[in-house]
């Protein structure tokens, strides 16, 4: 639970030195392994979001029933919410995987259909997606990397 701290020196250092601490230990928290999140129930990602409520009011020393703390998160602080967070990365992270950027063991999961074997007669290769591999499993398999990922995206190079 994050406790809002009283400034000792001027605001505008306080808010400097605030921020700086909330995003070497929430946000990086919140972000990380943030893809196993993906199609995670509504319950889970709110839990989240309220902790990235309570570090955006530490950061701009907002009481907790002050209204417009949607507007400071999107408008003042540029954040997006966790369900946008974790898609965002998704597509970063697949992005990286098609144009060479990230590990080998995750872009052999990022196939398109094009490269397939038999998918260049497909109506799908010229549109850009991506292989979706099968999976056997029925709690996580769903939320795995591989499974989750866009399977489209419009990339200009």
């Amino acid at each position: 639970m994050l406790f809002p701290v009283t400034p000792t020196a001027p605001h505008k250092t306080f808010a400097r030195s605030a921020a700086t601490l909330v995003h070497a230990f929430v946000t990086s928290r919140i972000d990380y392994g943030n893809a196993l999140l993906a199609n995670a129930p509504r319950t889970t990602t709110d839990k989240l979001q309220r902790v990235l409520n309570a570090a955006a009011r530490v950061i701009t020393g907002t009481r907790k029933f002050d209204r417009g703390l949607t507007q400071i998160l999107h408008n003042e602080l540029h954040w997006l919410d966790v369900p946008q967070r974790v898609t965002f990365k998704l597509f970063t992270t697949v992005y990286k995987c098609l144009h060479g950027l990230a590990p080998k063991y995750l872009a052999d999961l990022c196939v398109p259909v094009a490269e397939v074997a038999g998918g260049r007669q497909l109506r799908s290769a010229s549109r850009g997606l991506v292989d979706f591999p099968r999976f056997n499993m029925s709690n996580y398999g769903q939320r795995a990397f591989f499974v989750r990922r866009p399977s489209h995206l419009e990339f200009t190079t």
